[in-house]
């Protein structure tokens, strides 16, 4: 599904539908850069992460609430597809959405674009499981989360 930058399919998060698309903008540094010259491959995972934080922030969730809940997400499996290379200053933007949640699991996939061609330069597919803050094991994915998720973002795509 295609989905234009910061805005939102009206489909509900389902193992089967949808969900609407979060945006994050934001800048290569320095930092990010590898010996050959271009954004490491530590840096897109970097940014996979940061823009599911930001998106979970931006319906409600964040590490408080999920603290409230007696629950933290994290990743069980990565896929990702490698491109084209970012460099130093690049303005990039990533979309993510949810596609659909198991019992203590979501699928959220994730795609990073320059903005100056509009080249997609990663996609990502990521697992994240919901688990005990106690003992890390799996717990079930409240309603609540379901719900949120299902909402278009309260804020307007945001820059990092």
């Amino acid at each position: 599904m295609s989905t234009a930058p910061g805005a939102a399919s009206p489909a509900a998060a389902s193992p089967d539908v949808e969900a609407p698309t979060f945006t994050l903008c934001f800048d290569v540094r320095d930092e990010d850069i590898d010996a050959l010259g271009h954004a490491s491959n530590i840096a897109y995972v970097r940014w996979i992460q940061d823009v599911a934080k930001a998106h979970s922030e931006a319906v409600g969730w964040d590490h408080a609430r999920y603290l409230e809940l007696g629950a933290l997400f994290v990743v069980r499996r990565h896929e990702i597809d490698y491109l084209r290379s970012a460099f130093a200053s690049d303005s990039l933007v990533a979309t993510t959405q949810i596609h659909g949640f198991k019992a203590a699991t979501c699928r959220r996939h994730t795609r990073i674009h320059r903005v100056a061609d509009g080249i997609e330069l990663a996609r990502a597919v990521t697992t994240w499981a919901l688990v005990s803050a106690e003992d890390g094991r799996p717990k079930r994915i409240p309603p609540a989360i379901h719900e949120a998720f299902a909402r278009p973002p309260a804020t307007e795509p945001r820059r990092a």
